[in-house]
């Protein structure tokens, strides 16, 4: 039971982190209509700049300013690159930010090489937020911090069952829900929120009331960007800082995006919950399609036509289900599960 609740906050952690991530590619598709296939490398990019900043300002300082430096180089690509080729269609938008993300990651091997780094979390991020604490005698109990070891072994009993959740992930769970209450509260109940989704679906009353929609545009890619970047900071120091980092979360996200409907913020927020339950919960059950067939009075064995596969236990088959959902949802329910965008 432990071990399912510890399994359950990981794959919540894991889709507010997607949340992170896909906030800031939804906001670009929905204000531009732009998939940004470099949004993983903004992400990259956001990790590698807070640890360079860290030796030097600190890892505070640079959680703020490495996500801010990621939007200022998001916004100088629209303005100097893609704005160049947005009146050409979807295709070059497409093909240009996906030769980006190859000259993004071929600069962060040169300047950081090709090893994963030391990017470890600063102390007040270290060790556990909670233990979860499993015994026979005390049943389910939870421990703020790090349970001390006299609690982990049950006198007169077997030693009880200790699961300790990082610290580096409660952060990350906290700063995914401020951000999206405070992207809700800027859409839905600030001036620029308004300027914003009337330059989505009204662009030229926008800018005949003055509104300068192409600097909106500019200033809407770079805080998507800025997102990537701060979920990098965070997901540098909760995993591994490394060039294959974006190529990790690259395609992952583009499912979240699907998944949830393309351009809608609450869509990518359901999508990502879903995802990221979806990768972790599997990892529990180890059972497969023959097991159950078994336990049903079936007969599966070695002779069975299909047998490899029906042993192929959930757990195995956990990095390919979000991929399925993918297909699924193309299937029955091309729009997402809250998409409006008719594109």
């Amino acid at each position: 039971m432990d071990q399912i609740l510890i399994n359950l906050l990981n794959g919540l952690s894991s889709g507010l982190l997607l949340f992170m991530l896909s906030s800031g590619l939804t906001l670009i598709f929905s204000m531009m209509g732009v998939l940004n296939f470099a949004h993983a490398s903004f992400y990259m990019i956001g990790a590698y700049i807070a640890y360079a900043l860290t030796g030097v300002i600190g890892f505070t300082a640079a959680l703020f300013v490495a996500p801010l430096a990621v939007g200022a180089l998001g916004a100088l690509f629209e303005r100097t690159a893609l704005r160049r080729v947005h009146k050409y269609g979807h295709v070059p938008e497409l093909l240009i930010t996906f030769g980006l993300s190859y000259v993004v990651l071929e600069v962060v091997q040169l300047v950081w090489g090709r090893t994963p780094l030391n990017f470890t979390p600063p102390e007040w991020l270290q060790g556990s937020a909670f233990t979860v604490v499993q015994s026979a005698r005390d049943g389910l109990s939870i421990v703020a911090g790090m349970a001390p070891p006299e609690m982990c072994q049950v006198a007169g009993e077997a030693a009880a069952q200790c699961s300790r959740f990082p610290m580096t992930r409660a952060f990350m769970m906290v700063v995914a829900l401020g951000m999206l209450v405070a992207l809700w509260l800027l859409l839905t109940r600030t001036r620029i929120g308004l300027v914003i989704q009337a330059a989505l679906t009204h662009p030229d009353m926008a800018e005949a009331l003055g509104h300068n929609v192409p600097r909106v545009f500019m200033l809407v890619f770079g805080s998507g960007c800025a997102l990537a970047g701060l979920a990098g900071v965070i997901g540098g120091i909760t995993f591994v800082t490394e060039p294959a980092m974006a190529a990790v979360v690259g395609s992952i996200i583009f499912v979240v995006v699907v998944v949830g409907g393309m351009g809608s913020l609450a869509g990518a927020f359901v999508g990502s919950i879903v995802i990221g339950l979806l990768q972790t919960l599997p990892l529990t059950v180890d059972a497969s399609l023959a097991d159950l067939i078994n336990r049903f009075g079936g007969q599966v064995g070695a002779g069975t036509p299909g047998w490899p596969v029906l042993r192929i236990t959930l757990a195995q088959a956990a990095p390919i289900l979000p991929y399925l959902l993918l297909v699924l949802i193309l299937i029955f329910r091309p729009k997402g599960l809250l998409g409006t965008r008719e594109e």
